[in-house]
């Protein structure tokens, strides 16, 4: 059914309790940033009419989300939920203790992304603005320009400019030096501890930690989206197909027999 939502992984989990949700548009999930952390993540869903579902941990507050409207994108963080509104203002719901939900004088958003302890936003002028935890440098996004994407790691931050172009602020094991060497990208997408660059053509790269297999991308072709996780990295295939590599240990990458819409 069109604007339906499947999720693989933990049955069990609130977070995959997705099945009566329609006219979604678009989803986040929050990473689960260590594997004790198991059942200790959400959902959002953004409905065509601009409001807001959630589902999973809420601990914090981060699916306190029924009363937004006017919603035109969504991000999830580590307990942490962000939104932007038709006017270009941002919304966060979820943990404050750490900054990363200090976004409301933005202004002018295009984009936002959700690290584990940080969030970073993306404006109409190609600039981004980050706030949170900046030990490891995630929030040193003042220099880039000229931006058209941006995502957030646990530790790291990438944004892709308009020429193809990544560049990578925070933790160095997370191949910072490898991504800038990227060239032709299309879209960019962070896991906790690694980074994906889809190139145009559809082909994918991935860099930084592949302990669990996250990174093996290099024969995918004919990808459209790609997403990264924790620990495991999909990309969605021209076709409608679903391609997964890595971490499976709650069924994650169980998604062979899903045919979406593509993109194109």
């Amino acid at each position: 059914m069109e604007g339906s939502v499947v999720a693989a992984g933990n049955p069990l989990s609130e977070e995959s309790r997705v099945d009566g949700w329609r006219d979604v548009v678009s989803v986040a999930v929050g990473n689960v940033h260590t594997a004790s952390n198991t059942g200790r993540s959400h959902s959002v869903g953004l409905l065509a009419n601009g409001t807001v579902v959630s589902t999973g941990w809420n601990n914090e507050g981060q699916c306190d989300v029924v009363d937004w409207s006017g919603v035109v994108s969504v991000a999830a963080g580590w307990r942490r939920t962000l939104a932007i509104f038709e006017d270009g203002t941002a919304r966060a719901t979820g943990r404050r203790s750490d900054g990363a939900c200090d976004v409301d004088s933005w202004r002018d958003l295009v984009a936002l992304a959700a690290g584990d302890w940080h969030s970073v936003g993306l404006s109409a002028d190609g600039t981004a603005t980050a706030v949170g935890n900046n030990h490891r440098g995630q929030c040193d996004v003042t220099g880039w320009h000229s931006l058209r994407g941006i995502a957030a790691g646990s530790l790291h931050t990438v944004g892709l400019d308009t020429d193809g172009r990544v560049f990578a602020a925070g933790n160095r094991n997370h191949a910072a030096q490898a991504v800038s060497e990227w060239r032709d990208v299309a879209a960019v997408s962070a896991g906790s501890h690694h980074t994906v660059g889809l190139v145009v053509g559809g082909r994918v790269l991935a860099a930084g930690d592949n302990s669990r297999g996250q990174c093996d991308v290099s024969s995918w072709r004919d990808v459209v989206a790609v997403a990264g996780g924790s620990t495991h990295t999909l990309g969605l295939r021209a076709d409608g197909r679903v391609l997964a590599t890595g971490n499976n240990d709650d069924g994650q990458c169980d998604t062979a027999g899903w045919r979406l819409a593509t993109m194109r």
